[in-house]
Order: structure tokens, then C-alpha cells, then sequence
């Protein structure tokens, strides 16, 4: 009898045997392939981190600069990414700058496929540049260090395109984030739009019952622990231990899903998995200062928006220093950054709307329903959708006035009115919103402020009690040599040298699997045993997400009981009884800068020409939609470029936005009324510029309701009836 081709006589029972055979045979050929796809795993990892510069860029690059040459040395690097065949770039669009997350893994992750940040910023006709790093630190190299080398990187990109449309268009991934608005706080004439994707900005926020990761700083007694492991460390910080922080978040994926995953589909998943194991297993190290300073100023301190982080010249980070629009990608199903993390900063800085307008800021957010915290990054969904628009749009986030803004996506049909103005598969769209609509995402209440002081100020206990009694002690103990065999000794090193070709036994493996393909026979999708397996693998998940689930459950209530004790907290110094707020309020000499520039364009609102008072007119009726919609700024865009006469460099179309903006939130009724003293006499000229108005206005949507009434006022004001007929001008037609 073979087991090829199983003959098993005797009536009902034969047929179950028979698949039983099936089954078996295609679950030994599995197991065998999943034991050489991690075999290839294994040997791809020793290679990879062989490499003096390994990346999982999926494109070719050019190196710019090399930071280890500068004079304050760091291990980062500029390089310029060249557009595979097909793609082209106009050197006149503003650059992009992806600068990738050092959380533990190795550089590459914003280029790691065709379509990602950078393949879809290319495609929009960008040049693009990547800010990656190597594997080990350079000695005495900070956060701050960092940041200024970056700079310099950014300072070359706009040397290198001295005739493009726009200053750099930034993106920072995760903790590649905070990095770039500490940044852009304090070069803000460096930056144009700044995107941050699955930055935690704001570290305590959350709502109870989800996101535990904010509390095990508190949990863990502070980070003395941080402080320990960078000493065991000979003065490194493993960024292994960050990823095994990431894993434990999801063990039903960690520990079965993943592999489960390649087993069920060992014929085709291998690539994928090796793809995406490649950049997974690429640990680096940070130096003891770096993640000290990320751990306290960021993680337990939550101290970034708060403005009490200081450079060594003692210049605090204000992020309301920033002068270009931000953008930030945030997600529902993010429980590495959720998204109150990745935008409480906002309640953080700001009492209202009124208060970002009157700090200069266009701040503009999404958040996608269910994508994980990787997948905000790596995701081709995300990159054709969420990328592939603001890449798109970039200039029409550049221009819109000060405020706080939702960006959402319409598919694109055979319906989408005016269909040529937009591009993609997706409209995109900016609707205001208010601080009201970040808050009804859940906010800490004063209790739990109080509780994450605490955790605060017990961090700083123990830390100082660890670096006065046990540091030295340590410091003393630990060679470089023992470091660094603890370091090949972590368990998610261990995993990749364990069933690496190094491992005698999975020699025979490689062969076994060779046999495998060679003889595959692939279960019947209709087995009932095939039907079994994937039933116990949603057991196993099951079960494992209900063991997290009590675990956070455990976790949480613990932080809250030991962090809510009265006693603690007054024993600590916070006061149980205080209402704590991160809120800062605005500076008096920014008040003072605020009171004079008002003064400067009231004095201005009779000043300028028919430019002024079409972009006048313009933002007055559009506002009555409360969004900006990509098709609108794509028919300005083309009344621009088909008018000689008006030709402006982005940067200068912005500013004559914003200041008319300005203008009418200051005196919307002086502003209206001065309309007439800016038109010319010329009625063509008049009825022209009208009638642009109204093909903006009408590229996104007809024009009905309250904007139909606004612009029917407008017309009033350029002696114009609703057809573009003259009619004497009406001093009545202006605001109420």
C-alpha cells in the first residue's frame, strides 16, 4: 500500500482514512517547509546583520552625507533615492524626507515596498531623500546630536533644490516623530510640511480599558530599569528588548499566528514572511544617553508638549514654534501609539482653534478605522490611499489657513463631479474641526493626571536611587566582551541563530525540504482534518487574546490602585487633591507679537489690488462649507498657472492667504467693505476674476445653501449681479 495513493477497503471509515492519510502527509511536507523557511530566516538575519549598513530600502540610493564625518559625529546618513525606470521626477516640486523610526529595528521600513511613502511620493513626481542609520552609535552621541545632524541633512536637501516650489516636505515614522517636531520647533525655517506618522507625541493619553503599554513605565518602578539595562550594556541600549516590548503587545501573533500563518500556506507565504523577517530582526543599539532621554523626557515624563525639554543651551522645545502645517497618521487599531497619543498634544498647547490661528498652525490629522501600528508605514492600503493623498495634496495642506483640520477620502467614481481635478482613486478633503472632536476621542480625567505625576515623580526616586547605590557597582562588573555576548544571548536573537544553517540539525532540514517540493501533495481545501486545524488555530488565538486581555485588565487596575493612593502621591509631593493640566498657556511676548501684528494688518485691509480681493472673496465664501477640498486648490492651481500676469512662488501665495484670512477673522465687515477699493476699474477685469472665483467654488461642489448666499454678496461687492452683469455697487452688501 503507498501513501501516495492510499487504497483502504471496508466501507464508510475508508474515506475518513483516506483523508486522514492526506491530511497527514500534507502536514508532515508542511512542517518540514516551515522548519526550512526558518532555516532561511535564520541564515538571512546572519547576513544581514553582517552588513556594515543594512537597510530593507527596496530601492537604490545615492549617499549625500554621511553624519559620522561631521563635526559633532552621529551614525546617520542622507541618501538621495533614485527613481526606478519608468518614474519621473520634476526637480521644481518640493522635496521628501522620510526619516526612519529608531525603535529597535534597523533602517528602511518608509522605502521597504514599491508602494510606501516613498514610492508614492516619487510617483507624485517628488525627489526624495532618506534619513537612515547604522547599526551601533557613535560614542557620546545624544538625542540632541541627532537633531542637529538632521538639520544639516535638511539644509543640503534645499541646497540641492534651490528652484523647487516649496521647503521639504518631512516625514518622521513612529519615533522618527517627536525626533522631527522637536526639530521643527527649533528650525522652523527648515521645514515645509511636516507628516508624522504613529508618533507618540502625547505619552500618557489613552482611555481606560485599552492601550496598556502607557502604564508599564509606572508598573515597572520608572526607568531605573532603562538605566540598568544600558549599564549591562556597557553604556548600549539593546534595541532588542524595545522590540520584545512591541511583541508582547499581541502575543496570540508573537507567539502562534506568525508561524502559523507561513505553516498553513508554506507554499506561497515564504517570501512575504522572509520579506518582512528581514527588517524585523535587524536589532540595533542606542547609546545609554539616547534612550535614557527618550524613556524620561518622552515615555514617563511626558514632557515634550508640557515645553519642559531643554537643549544644552537651555532653549526649551515649544512646539507652537512650528510654522508648517503638521499632519499626523494615527490609527483606531494602533495600541503601540493610539490615537490619543498621537494627538492629545494638541489639548496639551491649546485652549481653542482661535488659539492655533492665532499661533500660525495648520494642523491636519487622520484616523483610519483599523490598521495597526506597522501597517501606518508599511501597509500598500495605507501608501495608495492615505501617502498616495497627501503626497498628491501637499501643496494644498500648504496653503490652507491656520486652524485644526480632519482630513477624509471619498473614492473616486465615474460620478465624482468635475473628476478631472482630482487624482488617485481617492478625493481628498480637509474639513475643520475643533478641539472638541479630539477630546471626544476620551481624555484623562484630573485623577488620572494626578496618577501618571505620580508615576513621575517615583521614577525620579528610584532612578537617583539606583544611579547613587548600584550604578557604580555595576559600571564596574560589566566589560564590554560580557555585554556583548548578553546581547547575542537575548531571546529574539537566540530564535534566528537557533535555526540558522550554524545549527547542525538543519542541514538535514534543507535537504528534506528539497524532497518536500519535490514530492508535494497539497490537502484537499474540503479535508475535514485541514478544516480541524484551522478551528484549534482560532482556539489557540482565542486563548491567548483572552490571556492578554486579563493581563491588561491586571496591569491596568494595578497602576491605577498603586498610582491613586493618596498616600503615595502626598508622599511624592502631588497634592491628591489638585487638579493637574498640561496646558500651557500663551507666552506673554508671543500675546505682545500677536496684538502688533493685528494692529499691522488692520492697518492693511484697504491695501493690495485684485489679487488681494479675490483671494478676499474667496476665503469668505468658502468658508462657509467648513472644508477645502483637493479639486478646488487644483482649479486655483490652474487659474494660476494660466494668468501670467498673477505667477507667484508657493511660498508667496501662501503668505497672501493667510494674511487675508487674517483680515477677515479680525474685521470681517471692514474686510468685505474694502473689497470695492480694491478692484480695478476695469469691469472685464472684475467679471473675470468673479467668474474664477465661482469655478473654484464649483469644482467641488455645486454651489447652494449658505456659499450661494455669500457669493451672491461678493458679486454685490464687484458691481456684478448673479450672471457677471454690471449693477451699481451696493454699500449694504457686506457681512452682517
Amino acid at each position: 500500500m503507498s501513501l501516495e495513493n492510499p487504497q483502504i477497503p471496508g466501507g464508510p471509515m475508508s474515506g475518513v482514512v483516506a483523508k486522514a492519510v492526506e491530511y497527514m502527509v500534507d502536514a508532515g511536507q508542511r512542517s518540514v517547509l516551515l522548519l526550512d523557511i526558518l532555516r532561511q530566516r535564520g541564515d538571512q538575519y546572519r547576513e544581514h546583520v553582517a552588513q556594515t549598513a543594512p537597510h530593507v530600502l527596496s530601492y537604490a540610493a545615492e549617499l549625500i552625507l554621511d553624519g559620522r564625518k561631521l563635526e559633532q559625529p552621529v551614525n546617520y546618513a542622507l541618501v538621495r533615492i533614485i527613481p526606478p525606470q519608468g518614474v519621473e521626477i520634476d526637480l521644481e516640486r518640493r522635496p521628501f524626507i522620510i526619516v526612519d523610526p529608531r525603535a529597535g529595528h534597523g533602517p528602511g521600513i518608509g522605502g521597504f515596498k514599491a508602494d510606501s511613502e516613498i514610492g508614492v511620493a516619487m510617483r507624485a513626481g517628488h525627489p526624495c531623500y532618506f534619513i537612515g542609520f547604522l547599526p551601533e552609535p557613535i560614542p557620546g552621541q545624544t538625542i540632541e546630536r541627532i537633531a542637529h545632524a538632521e538639520a544639516i541633512f535638511i539644509e543640503k536637501v534645499i541646497e540641492l533644490h534651490p528652484d523647487a516650489d516649496g521647503k521639504p516636505c518631512v516625514i518622521g515614522n513612529c519615533q522618527a516623530g517627536w525626533a522631527i517636531m522637536i526639530l521643527a520647533s527649533l528650525r522652523p525655517e527648515l521645514f515645509g510640511p511636516v507628516i508624522v506618522a504613529g508618533a507618540p507625541l502625547a505619552y500618557w493619553a489613552g482611555v481606560h480599558g485599552k492601550y496598556p503599554m502607557r502604564y508599564s513605565g509606572g508598573l515597572l518602578g520608572g526607568s531605573w530599569l532603562t538605566a540598568l539595562s544600558s549599564d549591562l550594556g556597557a553604556g548600549k541600549f539593546d534595541g532588542a528588548w524595545l522590540v520584545q516590548n512591541f511583541e508582547s503587545q499581541n502575543p496570540s501573533n508573537t507567539l502562534w499566528t506568525k508561524q502559523y500563518n507561513v505553516y498553513s500556506k508554506a507554499d506561497t507565504e515564504a517570501d512575504r514572511y522572509l520579506e518582512f523577517e528581514r527588517w524585523w530582526g535587524g536589532h540595533v543599539n542606542l547609546n545609554a544617553e539616547e534612550i535614557q532621554f527618550i524613556v524620561d523626557e518622552l515615555f514617563i515624563g511626558n514632557n515634550l508638549a508640557a515645553g519642559r525639554v531643554k537643549m544644552s543651551d537651555g532653549v526649551a522645545v515649544d512646539l507652537r514654534n512650528i510654522r508648517s502645517p503638521i499632519v499626523v497618521f494615527c490609527s483606531k487599531g494602533d495600541n503601540i501609539t493610539p490615537p490619543q497619543q498621537a494627538l492629545h498634544w494638541i489639548l496639551d498647547l491649546y485652549a481653542d482653534v482661535d488659539e492655533i490661528r492665532a499661533h500660525g498652525q495648520t494642523i491636519v490629522y487622520t484616523v483610519h478605522e483599523t490598521i495597526g501600528h506597522l501597517g501606518i508605514f508599511v501597509s500598500g492600503g495605507v501608501a495608495k490611499k492615505e501617502h498616495a493623498e497627501f503626497s498628491s495634496n501637499i501643496d494644498l495642506i500648504d496653503v490652507l489657513p491656520p486652524g485644526l483640520y480632519e482630513a477624509t477620502f471619498e473614492a473616486r467614481g465615474a460620478d465624482t463631479l468635475n473628476d478631472g481635478l482630482a487624482v488617485g482613486q481617492w478625493v481628498m478633503r480637509c474639513e475643520a474641526r475643533t478641539l472638541d472632536d479630539i477630546r471626544a476621542m476620551g481624555v484623562n480625567s484630573p485623577e488620572d493626571e494626578r496618577r501618571f505625576e505620580t508615576a513621575k515623580r517615583v521614577s525620579e526616586i528610584n532612578l537617583a536611587a539606583y544611579r547613587k547605590y548600584l550604578q557604580p557597582w555595576i559600571k564596574s562588573m560589566v566589560t564590554p566582551q560580557m555585554a556583548e555576548m548578553m546581547r547575542n544571548l537575548h531571546p529574539l536573537r537566540l530564535q534566528y541563530e537557533a535555526f540558522s544553517s550554524k545549527n547542525p540539525w538543519m542541514k538535514m532540514v534543507k535537504s528534506a525540504a528539497d524532497k518536500a517540493r519535490d514530492e508535494r501533495k497539497p490537502v484537499a481545501k474540503d479535508n475535514p482534518f485541514l478544516a480541524f486545524q484551522e478551528q484549534v488555530s482560532k482556539q489557540i488565538v482565542s486563548s491567548l487574546d483572552q490571556w492578554r486581555d486579563s493581563q491588561e485588565a491586571m496591569s491596568e487596575a494595578m497602576f491605577l490602585a498603586i498610582y491613586g493612593s493618596p498616600a503615595l502621591q502626598a508622599a511624592v509631593g502631588v497634592d491628591p487633591q489638585s487638579a493637574p493640566s498640561q496646558r500651557r498657556k500663551m507666552d506673554p511676548k508671543h500675546r505682545e507679537l500677536l496684538r502688533t501684528r493685528s494692529a499691522e494688518l488692520k492697518s492693511r485691509i484697504d491695501s493690495g489690488g485684485l489679487r488681494e480681493a479675490g483671494i478676499r472673496a474667496l476665503l469668505y465664501v468658502g468658508s462657509a462649507r467648513g472644508m477645502v477640498d483637493e479639486r478646488s486648490l487644483e482649479a486655483l492651481r490652474r487659474l494660476r498657472r494660466a494668468d501670467e500676469s498673477v505667477r507667484m512662488t508657493l511660498a508667496e501665495f501662501k503668505m497672501l492667504v493667510r494674511e487675508q484670512f487674517f483680515m477677515l477673522l479680525l474685521d470681517r465687515e471692514a474686510a468685505l467693505a474694502a473689497i470695492p477699493k480694491l478692484l480695478p476699474n476695469n469691469m472685464d477685469e472684475r467679471r473675470g476674476a468673479f467668474a474664477a472665483i465661482r469655478d473654484v467654488l464649483s469644482a467641488a461642489s455645486e454651489i447652494s445653501g449658505e456659499v450661494a448666499s455669500r457669493l451672491n454678496q461678493v458679486s454685490g461687492l464687484f458691481g456684478l449681479d448673479g450672471q457677471g452683469n454690471t449693477v451699481p455697487f451696493d454699500p449694504k452688501a457686506r457681512a452682517s
